[in-house]
């Protein structure tokens, strides 16, 4: 197997140190002008490499073309990842630190002592020994999420590029914004990109490839109270912060939460409240495998904002649910071609794949309901979303080496 971890470590380390966090509340497209810094920089990178048609849209999106090097006629196929990072902890002035030759103890993150990443809490992390992992420094994320896939497709293009021999249809890379947000791929083309197949490179654990994601939709709760001088308020003042709480409480507890589900469970996630007694705004992710459970889950929230309307009928409960991302498999289950060519490549490296339902989306989720089969393949990435986030650069690596054994087992399989 080639040796891409040098130029992996140094593309990671160049993109992570760019602050690319897309912001839910901003309407513009990007939702965040910064994310163009690292989308520029790809395209430079692109370009120097010797890739085609290479530009990055109005809209965020940068595309490239990576020419066939076989005139055999071979399915078009793409890679994607998302440049943004979540906004669910800073990502301002990432500090990535490599721990060489991991020896299984515990590591302690120099910036804040407290966030220590142990093996016995992390069992993926026991498989690394004598691996190299990269943390943040503790007060930041890594944003692994996703720019090791964004380092990995990177590489690969490098490599193919600089290698002709290497027979492959034309290619397509593919970098968007606002992932995390939900919006990564609503300004994605299909018939700009053009191509047969895709994969998202946003997956996890070695092996990974994922064909079934969560469905998902989004509610917004607003609740409007009576506001008056609280020195004045008996029988007038209707507090909404209090009729928030009401919902909160009647909502699950110790169930269908996300720290209580696991495996195929769904959940209903309070993702944001802000207000005052006067008005107060709550969202909440619902996520479930199936779309009879999602509709389930709309259905008690409604019936929850109903009772606390009816308990109160001076205040004004509104609910509006929003469609985001529906599961994967239900179109990927009708043709399985571009999971099972993922699975052959990984297995001629001697890789064992692994397909598990994702807890969560990705920009394949969208896509493939769009009618562009992109399963999701494995980065290496861990502990997501926080400042205990990691990633093997020995992951990574395997990753580049599946997607140059793929392109060419789609040219075997043709």
């Amino acid at each position: 197997m080639i040796d891409f971890a040098a130029d992996l470590e140094a593309r990671f380390v160049r993109y992570v140190q760019i602050d690319t966090q897309s912001d839910e509340n901003s309407s513009s497209v990007p939702s965040t002008s910064k994310q163009f810094d690292l989308l520029n920089l790809l395209r430079e990178e692109l370009e120097e490499l010797g890739a085609a048609d290479v530009r990055v849209t109005e809209k965020a999106i940068a595309i490239a073309t990576i020419p066939a090097t076989t005139e055999v006629g071979v399915p078009r196929v793409a890679f994607l990842a998302h440049v943004d990072s979540t906004q669910q902890f800073n990502a301002t002035g990432v500090k990535p630190i490599f721990h060489r030759n991991y020896d299984g103890s515990p590591i302690t993150l120099p910036d804040d002592d407290s966030q220590v990443l142990l093996p016995e809490a992390n069992p993926y992390l026991r498989l690394k020994l004598g691996e190299d992992i990269i943390t943040a420094s503790g007060t930041t994320l890594l944003s692994a999420d996703d720019k090791a896939g964004v380092a990995i497709i990177m590489t690969l293009a490098k490599h193919l590029l600089a290698h002709p021999e290497v027979p492959h249809g034309e290619l397509r890379v593919c970098f968007t914004p606002d992932e995390e947000i939900g919006r990564g791929t609503d300004y994605l083309e299909l018939e700009e990109l053009a191509v047969d197949y895709a994969y998202t490179l946003d997956g996890g654990a070695l092996g990974e490839i994922t064909y079934e994601s969560f469905s998902a939709d989004k509610a917004v709760i607003n609740i409007t109270g009576v506001s008056i001088h609280p020195g004045y308020a008996f029988g007038q003042l209707v507090n909404a912060q209090q009729l928030a709480a009401k919902i909160i409480m009647l909502l699950p507890q110790h169930t269908r939460t996300p720290e209580t589900t696991s495996g195929r469970e769904g959940f209903i996630h309070l993702t944001h409240m802000a207000g005052s007694a006067a008005h107060i705004q709550l969202t909440f992710i619902l996520r479930d495998f199936e779309l009879g459970g999602l509709a389930a889950y709309g259905q008690l929230i409604h019936q929850v904002c109903a009772a606390v309307q009816a308990s109160e009928p001076r205040a004004k409960v509104e609910c509006v649910i929003t469609p985001q991302y529906r599961n994967m498999r239900y179109w990927l289950e009708k043709d399985m071609r571009p999971v099972e060519v993922a699975m052959r490549a990984m297995r001629e490296l001697g890789i064992e794949p692994i397909s598990e339902p994702i807890r969560g989306g990705t920009d394949g989720s969208k896509l493939t309901e769009r009618g562009l089969l992109t399963p999701n393949i494995f980065t290496g990435m861990q502990n997501l979303h926080g400042p205990l986030e990691w990633i093997s650069v020995q992951d990574m690596a395997k990753g580049v080496a599946v997607c140059v054994e793929l392109v060419q087992e789609w040219g075997r399989a043709s």
